[in-house]
């Protein structure tokens, strides 16, 4: 059955705060949302000495008795998630925070969803969409891939927290934006040629954030302030654009594809923005896309365009590319209509300047 025919659910966060700071309505954004009873922080050892402390105290002034559960573990995987839904279960909290990068609010995310408790997501990073969407990627899922959990009810991005981290991560999140110029188109060429659900208003919503980080890119760079905002306003209209449209497609195609397939061979891969960022070049040359304006937009952010800035070999990257719309079959992007041998794959990657 066609999703046209279906009964359409968005999922939206209610609370949105960006900026300097914003940490300190956390209390207050829980009391307007009723959560005035038991809150559980879920956080890395070092995110919740970073913030989840600052957190937890603010919380108790306001008399919420709140738990934390510390996610120790050096590569988060679904067990985690399945630790963390034994502590909401005996627990039982109103609300869950999830503070930290994207692998501790992912977790946050898919363990309270499954739970049926509400989400709150405090991120200490913006190095990649999943802030604000309603979709989890751990390790252990047997799929490469994201999975629906539940959108936050509220995101509080604290801006003096976020510029601590390292840049690193907030240029992969800008990779993981310009992404939304290929996954846009792929979208669309997946609703003609195969009539799937397609939303205009939802594509738009997702590109202007790609060409919001291009019209911007002279702003982004280490200790901007004004910069991360517009990376954070970027970050977070594309989750919603994912909560509209109840699905990853306006926000993940053949470049998150090819990232995928990187994860799975890759010795070491790199972050997943970065991933996406190289993959968004050469996905954007195949379907016509000013490639060069792209691969400019990542460099000037500080963000890498090639496989040796992210230390994988070319021969990874060649492979992947041949791998990639074996990952989601299901998924029809441009690398259905454009297949990639060895051969044609090489000739891609050098044509962009991903390899030499």
């Amino acid at each position: 059955m066609r999703l046209e025919n279906r009964v359409h659910r968005m999922r939206l966060p209610r609370e949105i705060v960006i900026g300097r700071g914003s940490i300190e309505a956390v209390g207050s954004i829980c009391s307007e949302l009723g959560f005035t009873d038991k809150a559980l922080i879920i956080a890395g050892e070092r995110t919740f000495e970073i913030t989840g402390w600052r957190v937890k105290e603010i919380l108790e002034s306001n008399r919420l008795k709140v738990e934390e559960h510390i996610v120790s573990s050096n590569m988060p995987t679904i067990r985690d998630v399945d630790v963390c839904e034994e502590k909401i279960r005996r627990t039982k909290p109103q609300v869950v925070l999830g503070i930290g990068g994207g692998t501790k609010i992912d977790i946050a995310k898919l363990s309270s969803a499954r739970q049926g408790t509400p989400f709150i997501s405090i991120p200490t990073t913006a190095s990649h969409d999943g802030i604000a969407s309603p979709f989890a990627s751990l390790k252990g899922l047997n799929r490469p891939y994201s999975v629906m959990a539940q959108s936050p009810i509220a995101v509080i991005a604290d801006t003096e927290v976020i510029l601590k981290s390292p840049y690193r991560f907030t240029a992969s999140g800008c990779g993981d934006v310009i992404a939304k110029f290929t996954s846009t188109c792929d979208w669309k060429l997946a609703h003609e040629r195969r009539k799937e659900y397609y939303a205009q208003y939802t594509a738009s919503l997702a590109l202007m954030s790609a060409k919001h980080i291009v019209e911007n890119a002279h702003l982004i760079r280490p200790d901007s302030e004004e910069g991360l905002r517009v990376l954070l306003e970027a970050l977070v209209s594309c989750g919603i654009s994912m909560g509209i449209a109840g699905s990853s497609k306006p926000c993940s195609g053949s470049e998150h594809l090819f990232s995928h397939a990187l994860d799975l061979i890759a010795p070491k891969p790199a972050l997943h923005g970065e991933q996406c960022g190289i993959g968004t070049i050469m996905m954007a040359f195949l379907h016509g896309l000013d490639w060069d304006l792209i691969r400019r937009t990542l460099s000037r952010v500080g963000a890498p365009v090639t496989a040796e800035e992210i230390g994988i070999e070319p021969k990874y990257i060649i492979e992947a590319l041949v791998m990639a719309p074996k990952v989601r079959p299901e998924r029809y992007t441009i690398l259905s209509e454009k297949k990639l041998d060895y051969e044609s794959a090489r000739s891609l990657a050098k044509e962009t300047g991903v390899i030499n």
